[in-house]
């Protein structure tokens, strides 16, 4: 049962990254499946169920990113101290893993792309576009450097995800794509040695 449920979600947001959520059916998940839409249902009550689970799931990966490099996983209100903690190294090697992540892991790669194709067609999306991959992040690494008391925490901040966000498309359309991650690895190197 879990393996039928796990494959309607692989199955379900390929199909979201690809047309995007509003453009795909339950008929057209349970099509490429090759499932009844009653064999589905028995799983998932719809797609807005489908889609809760995908983004479930995706909260629970990005904690685990940020367990993962030991760095604080709630708001700087809620975690001053481990914001305080938090250092340098952890902060670069972190941003070179979240751009593999959002990259090359499958699902958080269609996750992105179903976001960024439908962040103009739905305000929610939208809100989860900016969440996960414009102004979270942004706003993520400035409590850091805020935390730090690093000048201009904001500018730098940007300076540090300016290209990881710019490189996200590059990477998707490379012919060459372990050369963008090289590319991703230097700038991160650059932000690296603009610290005192």
């Amino acid at each position: 049962m879990a393996g039928t449920k796990e494959r309607i979600l692989q199955t379900a947001l390929r199909l979201f990254a690809a047309s995007g959520y509003e453009a795909v059916s339950v008929s057209d998940i349970a099509g490429a499946l090759n499932v009844t839409k009653g064999a589905l249902y028995r799983h998932y009550q719809s797609k807005r169920d489908i889609f809760d689970c995908i983004l479930a799931r995706m909260e629970q990966r990005d904690t685990e990113q940020a367990k993962a490099h030991d760095l604080p996983e709630g708001t700087r209100a809620e975690m001053e101290n481990a914001y305080e903690a938090a250092r340098l190294e952890e902060i670069i090697s972190f941003s070179k893993a979240i751009f593999r992540y959002w990259t090359q892991d499958e699902f958080a790669s269609q996750f992105r792309k179903m976001l960024t194709l439908e962040q103009f067609r739905s305000a929610e999306m939208g809100r989860l576009y900016q969440q996960y991959l414009v102004s979270g992040p942004l706003d993520y690494l400035t409590d850091l450097f805020s935390a730090h008391g690093v000048p201009q925490p904001r500018e730098k901040a940007a300076a540090c995800y300016g290209p990881m966000f710019l490189l996200y498309s590059v990477y998707d359309g490379a012919a060459d794509q372990e050369s963008v991650t090289r590319l991703l690895d230097q700038c991160m190197e650059n932000v690296r040695q603009s610290f005192p």
